[in-house]
């Protein structure tokens, strides 16, 4: 039952409409058939109750010798009449649909209905009618053919309903559609919310109930960025401040006359001090507000080459873009560069590859190494998470360098993701988009 229960919001309000109005028409239209078909029996049995009548009137004013000849000039649709005496082999019916209608039209003659058996087929059967004249005569009517229900053809019952499912299909999609529009865009402004929680407000429109979430929503994201920024403006002021005590610790290790407990202090103080460095990077990553402007990234990579030469890294690059990109040139080529230096430690050799489409720019860089297990490559992205066990600041680092570059990418409405390479090695893709909303 589940598997086949649809999962959005739209599709079950449509299907709940689709299949109540299937249900509704197809009952009504029953009831209309079924009434229609009464409605007909009842005017056709008041047309034989009629025309048995206006003939007993007219009977009642001709001299009985007159009556023969009147009743053969007048042939009737419905009825064949005639002045006798009942046949043999008939049984009264008192339920005979057509006596209501007889008895309407003519109650003082007391119309009494009967059934005559043929002799030679008993299942054969002939409805006959018999009224008093005013002299006492018999006037016998004899159906010519049971009268028939109307029936309407299945084949126009099938195609109003399909007309009607149809139209009133298209109308339930429209309505469904507006009412569920709202929540839509709700949904799309909650997950973009982690990729952007400085986007602009969900628009306060729509019904009460749509607008009174939206309000909710906008105050839930105007509290997320506040604590966001408390929490940037915390670790800056404390990598901030805690620069001078260390600078303090540096002038009163040289003190230290112990050459080897020195060069250990040394050691602490230049790991805390590129961990507050870090530190601050990281809170100023997540607030860049330096304005756009062009870059071409075929020059920034070949400058980032260039530097990983001198440092004798081995970088290749490859590919070429034919627009510049709008952003913020520090913000993207530290974040670049933190991409290369990580795969320089784990891969040795870095192969960096630049295309593009229509609406971004993609660039891949691959190093050499073990790669990643796949349950690690979106931790790393954590501030302060380290892959390596060991944890030793020289190998592994501070551990917020791919925290810094998401935020720097994030802020230029880019994104980064890590995949294993399937020949080895570990694969950085930068998505960064042509146009730049927002900024």
């Amino acid at each position: 039952m589940n598997a086949c229960w649809p999962r959005s919001l739209f599709a079950r309000l449509l299907l709940i409409l689709l299949v109540g109005i299937f249900l509704v028409l197809m009952v009504g239209i029953a009831i209309f058939v079924k009434e229609g078909e009464r409605l007909g029996r009842e005017a056709i049995f008041e047309r034989i109750a009629q025309e048995i009548a206006s003939n007993a009137d007219i009977l009642d004013d001709i001299p009985p010798q007159e009556r023969l000849r009147a009743l053969k000039k007048h042939d009737r649709s419905l009825m064949r009449l005639a002045l006798n005496e009942l046949p043999e082999r008939v049984e009264p019916q008192p339920a005979d649909p057509l006596l209501p209608a007889l008895r309407k039209v003519m109650p003082e003659r007391a119309p009494i209905a009967y059934v005559h058996r043929s002799e030679e087929d008993p299942q054969r059967t002939r409805h006959l009618v018999a009224v008093k004249l005013a002299d006492g005569t018999l006037l016998i009517g004899s159906l010519r053919r049971p009268p028939e229900p109307i029936h309407i053809p299945p084949l126009s019952v099938v195609l109003s309903t399909l007309s009607m499912i149809v139209g009133i299909g298209i109308l339930t999609w429209f309505c469904v559609r507006i009412a569920t529009r709202p929540l839509s865009k709700m949904a799309a402004a909650a997950h973009a919310l982690g990729e952007d929680p400085e986007r602009a407000p969900l628009e306060l429109t729509g019904p009460i109930e749509v607008v009174q979430a939206a309000e909710a929503f906008n105050q839930m994201q105007q509290r997320i960025l506040a604590h966001m920024q408390e929490r940037s403006r915390i670790l800056a002021a404390i990598s901030h401040d805690l620069q001078t005590p260390i600078t303090r610790l540096r002038l009163r290790a040289e003190m230290v006359e112990d050459d080897a407990l020195k060069e250990r202090i040394q050691t602490d103080l230049d790991a805390m001090q590129t961990l507050i460095r870090e530190g601050l990077i990281y809170a100023r990553s997540m607030d860049a507000c330096a304005p756009p402007q062009p870059i071409d990234l075929n020059g920034l990579l070949a400058a980032l080459s260039g530097e990983a030469a001198d440092t004798n890294w081995t970088v290749s690059v490859s590919g070429q873009a034919s627009a510049p990109f709008m952003g913020q040139p520090v913000a993207l080529r530290r974040a670049l560069w933190n991409l290369i230096e990580n795969g320089v430690k784990y891969g040795k050799e870095v192969d960096v590859a630049l295309s593009e489409t229509p609406a971004t720019f993609c660039i891949v860089i691959r190093d050499h190494g073990p790669g990643l297990p796949a349950e690690e490559r979106e931790r790393v992205f954590e501030p302060f998470y380290r892959a390596e066990a060991s944890r030793n600041r020289a190998t592994g680092g501070t551990g917020l360098g791919l925290a810094i570059t998401r935020n720097l990418l994030h802020v230029q409405r880019g994104s980064v993701t890590l995949d294993n390479h399937p020949k080895g090695g570990l694969v950085a893709t930068v998505i960064l988009p042509r146009v730049q909303a927002g900024l």
